[in-house]
């Protein structure tokens, strides 16, 4: 056998191994948002009314209008909390291939929910704050739609039109079909473990597009110049983000790429124990961190260029009987 079909061999049980730690370790988690919407279309005769401006005919216009300043400091708040529960979200769980689900790990379940609910209490408390200038905010809103404004489009209050849901559904088969439809049941098993095996490849892409642009980031600002021969100065996030990254991969990495894992662990050699101070501090030190770190970027250069090759070797494996 030559050495290239034993690499693809020991990928394709690589990835193998990946997908039933990933199915046995994970379980699904769903958020969801309730929003209320600060868009609405025009009437036809709005439309028509607008359309006559432009010397066009109504049925050919899209128009809408903001029914709310999007930019009042209460607003700004109940939409940075909701940002906040996406984030913590998705910093928590891995990607699946189905619409608005996730996969996290099985223990962090309980910590994860209690985490939510504590959101969701921020969010109550934003929005009650919201709901306190509401009718300045449609005072506003009068002003500046002129006759466009209709009382109608807002409700009472707008407590309990945002709020978020978290849930933890079932990706797996149902028990019963095992009784009712053998035949059946061998289908959905068949359905869901492709469905992780993509889980796989997702999770893959994902760390493998976040920690190259981190890395392409940082070295950027180490190594580059600006146009009167100063050097760049960089944020402390350039470093700090990079270490939640390996933060993060070291909880969710799955294990499917070697060569992604051995990267990420000599990025976080590179990086251990050196501050954003030193480096500005330090022209040798940040020389020799932007040199390792340029050594890392060209090898994960290589293996974005690699990955179109190794999905083929992927979906062209045959599947053992079962």
């Amino acid at each position: 056998m030559s050495t290239a079909s034993l690499l693809d061999r020991a990928e394709t049980q690589s990835v193998t191994t990946a997908t039933t730690r990933l199915r046995t370790t994970m379980a699904a988690v769903r958020v969801s948002f309730t929003w209320f919407g600060v868009q609405k279309s025009l009437t036809p005769q709005q439309k028509a009314q607008a359309a006559e401006s432009f010397d066009a005919e109504g049925q050919f216009l899209s128009a809408t209008k903001k029914l709310i300043d999007t930019k009042h400091p209460a607003f700004r708040a109940v939409t940075a909390i909701r940002g906040k529960i996406d984030q913590f979200w998705k910093g928590q769980s891995l990607p699946f291939p189905e619409p608005g689900v996730r996969l996290i790990k099985q223990d962090q379940l309980e910590p994860f929910a209690r985490q939510i609910d504590d959101l969701r209490v921020e969010l109550t408390d934003a929005v009650g704050e919201l709901d306190r200038h509401f009718d300045e905010l449609k005072r506003a809103a009068r002003q500046r739609l002129g006759s466009l404004y209709n009382n109608d489009d807002y409700p009472a209050t707008l407590e309990g039109l945002f709020e978020v849901a978290c849930d933890f559904p079932s990706v797996e088969p149902p028990g019963y079909l095992v009784a009712l439809s053998p035949q059946l049941y061998e289908q959905e098993q068949a359905r869901v473990s492709s469905r992780f095996e993509e889980a796989v490849r997702l999770a893959e892409e994902a760390f493998l597009g976040e920690f190259g642009r981190l890395v392409a980031h940082l070295s950027e600002r180490l190594s580059g110049s600006n146009d009167d021969g100063t050097t760049k100065v960089f944020r402390d996030s350039a470093i700090s983000n990079l270490t939640e990254f390996f933060q993060r991969f070291q909880q969710l990495n799955v294990r499917s790429n070697a060569q992604l894992d051995a990267l990420v662990a000599e990025a976080q050699q590179i990086v251990r124990g050196v501050g954003p101070q030193q480096l500005r501090d330090s022209g040798s030190l940040r020389q020799r961190v932007t040199s390792d770190l340029n050594r890392v970027q060209s090898a994960l250069d290589d293996l974005l260029v690699d990955r179109p090759r190794r999905r083929i070797v992927r979906s062209n494996l045959p599947r053992e009987a079962t």
